[in-house]
């Protein structure tokens, strides 16, 4: 680790292997971490020193685990991750490496806060006709400690109970009138019922956040592979990133966590140990958006 001033590592993409270069980096230099880590033996990448490839799961948990402990250390102490990780199927059996990997994160000290569900809409059709057809996969969100700076307000959700999506028994026609919700019932004494003025249990601005996000899967024309949907990566930055933040993302490949932490007034750092990769998050950032002011 270096002793060079914070402010060097931001808005910087580094072309390096992901723990070489976090060994690098100053404790607490960053808010938040948003990465998708490459997928065990989903793709084989043009560098020696690449994720995904190890002999065996374990040998790839292993070795994430090792990567995050080290992000652990640059991570702020109010901090979090958030982690994209699909699954893999080998000889006919889904290994489960998300949920290893989270599982093992939690053996190393991490606090497993939620798991959520990425629904892919626009998922690719499958042949296999011996189960159901994969189109989803989790986000993973871990703190270092049970005190952490969290937004729900910034990415509240409509209500659905007072629309037409609302499927509460009985319809909609039972609100602000006495006796037409369970206060008197079986519930009665309940503090959750509300004496009809269920209106006055919902926030203004929306309900909490669910852990399902239907997104669909996003394409760049210039990278062959599906990447990083924007949507994803704002709504754990505006969850979890205090505004001016610092994002970082270890595994950057063609730099939507870099585009979209600027879009949103937040400082970034990518590592990515693909060459083509880096400059090409590079090129992204020069052509869609103006460099930040050195003084913010």
């Amino acid at each position: 680790m270096t002793t060079k001033n914070k402010s060097t590592y931001i808005d910087q993409i580094y072309c390096a292997d992901a723990l070489t270069q976090l060994e690098q980096f100053p404790d607490q230099l960053v808010d938040i971490i948003v990465t998708s880590p490459p997928y065990y033996r989903q793709r084989n990448y043009p560098d020696r020193t690449q994720l995904g490839q190890e002999s065996t799961p374990q040998a790839y948990i292993d070795r994430l685990v090792k990567i995050f402990g080290e992000a652990r250390r640059v991570l702020r102490d109010t901090g979090s991750i958030w982690v994209v990780l699909g699954d893999k199927y080998s000889r006919g059996g889904l290994l489960g490496m998300p949920w290893r990997f989270a599982l093992a994160l939690c053996d190393n000290g991490w606090i497993l806060r939620s798991d959520i569900i990425w629904h892919k809409p626009n998922a690719m059709p499958s042949p296999v006709k011996t189960r159901p057809t994969t189109d989803h996969e989790y986000v993973f969100m871990l703190t270092k400690q049970n005190d952490y700076y969290y937004n729900a307000d910034a990415i509240r959700e409509p209500h659905v109970t007072f629309t037409e999506k609302s499927r509460m028994r009985g319809g909609r026609g039972h609100f602000f009138k006495r006796d037409g919700t369970p206060e008197n019932g079986k519930n009665g004494g309940n503090n959750n019922l509300h004496d009809a003025r269920w209106d006055q249990a919902f926030h203004p601005r929306g309900r909490n956040k669910r852990t399902v996000w239907s997104v669909p899967l996003s394409k760049f024309r210039q990278a062959h592979f599906a990447v990083f949907p924007e949507e994803l990566v704002e709504t754990a930055i505006l969850a979890a990133c205090p505004s001016a933040g610092v994002v970082l993302d270890p595994f950057l490949g063609s730099g939507t966590t870099a585009i979209v932490a600027r879009k949103l007034g937040r400082k970034f750092i990518g590592i990515d140990c693909v060459e083509e990769y880096c400059q090409m998050a590079r090129r992204r950032l020069e052509e869609n958006l103006p460099p930040t002011r050195s003084d913010e």
